[in-house]
């Protein structure tokens, strides 16, 4: 994207609250980096949607959580779009933006034969997202079925099932035409979440496939009535006001919720960062044994290692890494 097109508010997302429907969100927006993600890797456009609303989810998700922590979303299925991967890399310190990464991988061959939506070409899976907080801690991990019809609401499953927090998401991303016929992705969207409650346990009945819990199972009286209002309204969102030049994340938040009295904070930059190194591979490789290296290396002796997330490509003699061919 060039400098002239660039919009202020691109790679961000916006947290806010709703401080008379006792709601949270956040508004984010994904342009270069969603664009750097998919340039890494020439998907299928039912694949690189799957990824793009994946990586859309990951940045909503992901501002949360501490700095220098890690958060991962994961959807893994028997279909023809066998995983999508995504990593989001809490800031090193305050003022730095976070970094999002994500990959996917498909039977090319199964794709081809298939005319579902995207989402229908994951089959039957799960969906998880694990949460690493760095050295000597435990991640934490929760898996829920893919269901639901989409992504977003297998995380909006999630958060109800796992987390027993009420979520909703309004989600757009397309491909744009810039310039000379030049495209480009964006995606934007929006989450919102009913603020955590003493006693978070559901108040009616499961309203989600499978008998899982809904994203309004958990509030009943005024809270049920705010959040219907407000999901209400995000409904009323249209893709132009999400991913479109003319309206910033705080505007489209007075437009929406001007009666809900929203409340904003101080945007999160994010940005395409992978994690890869050479340091990494050497000790992923660590694992195996000689022999095993041995067959692990190329035509011209060379063990070699390709980054899923950023098509990094590592080339080394394994006599450098203390592995001799055995006779």
């Amino acid at each position: 994207m060039s400098d002239a097109t660039k919009i202020a508010w691109d790679d961000t997302v916006l947290p806010f609250q709703l401080d008379r429907a006792d709601i949270r969100g956040r508004v984010a927006r994904l342009d270069d980096t969603l664009e750097t993600i998919l340039a890494q890797h020439n998907y299928p456009l039912p694949v690189a949607s799957l990824v793009a609303e994946a990586a859309l989810l990951t940045a909503l998700i992901g501002q949360t959580v501490d700095l220098r922590w890690k958060l991962s979303l994961q959807a893994q299925g028997s279909g023809a779009i066998r995983r999508i991967a995504t990593d989001y890399f809490g800031p090193s310190k305050e003022g730095e933006p976070a970094q999002i990464r994500a990959w996917a991988s498909f039977d090319a061959e199964q794709l081809g034969a298939s005319d579902g939506s995207a989402f229908d070409l994951l089959g039957k899976g799960i969906f998880a997202i694990l949460i690493d907080q760095g050295n000597n801690t435990q991640p934490y991990q929760g898996i829920t079925p893919l269901a639901g019809g989409s992504l977003a609401s297998c995380a909006e499953t999630y958060f109800a099932q796992s987390e027993q927090l009420s979520t909703k998401f309004a989600f757009a991303m397309a491909e744009a035409v810039e310039g000379s016929d030049e495209r480009h992705w964006r995606a934007g969207g929006i989450m919102l979440q009913h603020m955590p409650k003493a006693s978070p346990y559901a108040k009616q009945p499961a309203s989600g496939d499978a008998g899982l819990l809904g994203p309004a199972d958990m509030l009943d009286g005024d809270d049920a009535e705010n959040w219907n209002r407000a999901t209400t309204i995000l409904e009323t969102v249209e893709v132009t006001e999400l991913i479109g030049p003319f309206v910033s994340p705080d505007d489209l938040l007075v437009r929406l919720f001007h009666e809900e009295m929203p409340r904003v904070y101080d945007a999160q930059p994010v940005r395409f960062g992978c994690t890869c190194s050479p340091d990494k591979v050497v000790q992923m490789m660590s694992i195996y044994s000689a022999k095993d290296i041995e067959h692990m290396t190329d035509e011209t002796g060379k063990l070699t290692a390709d980054c899923q997330f950023c098509g990094a490509h590592y080339a080394f003699d394994p006599k450098t890494l203390g592995f001799e061919a055995e006779g």
